[in-house]
């Protein structure tokens, strides 16, 4: 009884997830497919290796609608140009702000030294 309950779950979490419609659009897709895989120890050694050049992969790949390695290898690198740009600004910014936090901090001295200058001359005038 516990079993089946646990089934049962386990299948209304896939139906929910999309799992199961996604598993259907590629079995449908494979099953219309006239240039079949050799064998099922194939298709599913293809999966559990990650062998991502296998036509296998490429072919559930595109029914997915996922990208293809070329696209995955080009999004890693522009992901990767992208964090080396941000490191640089992410320092400039910091740096920035030092500096601006060090003119807040010196300003307010040089105002008072240049009116305390003033009142002192003004006090020197006869």
């Amino acid at each position: 009884m516990e079993k089946e309950a646990k089934k049962e779950a386990f299948r209304k979490y896939l139906e929910s997830s999309g799992v199961l419609d996604a598993l259907t659009k590629v079995l449908v897709a494979l099953y219309e497919e006239s240039d079949k895989p050799n064998s099922a120890i194939e298709f599913s050694g293809a999966l559990n290796e990650g062998n991502k050049s296998g036509s296998v992969f490429n072919f559930i790949q595109q029914k997915l609608g996922g990208p293809s390695i070329s696209d995955y290898e080009k999004l890693q690198a522009e992901k990767s140009d992208l964090q080396l740009k941000y490191d640089e600004l992410l320092a400039h910014h910091r740096e920035t702000c030092r500096r601006l936090e060090e003119l807040r901090n010196t300003l307010p001295m040089a105002i008072c030294k240049e009116s305390v200058d003033r009142e002192t001359t003004k006090d020197e005038m006869p």
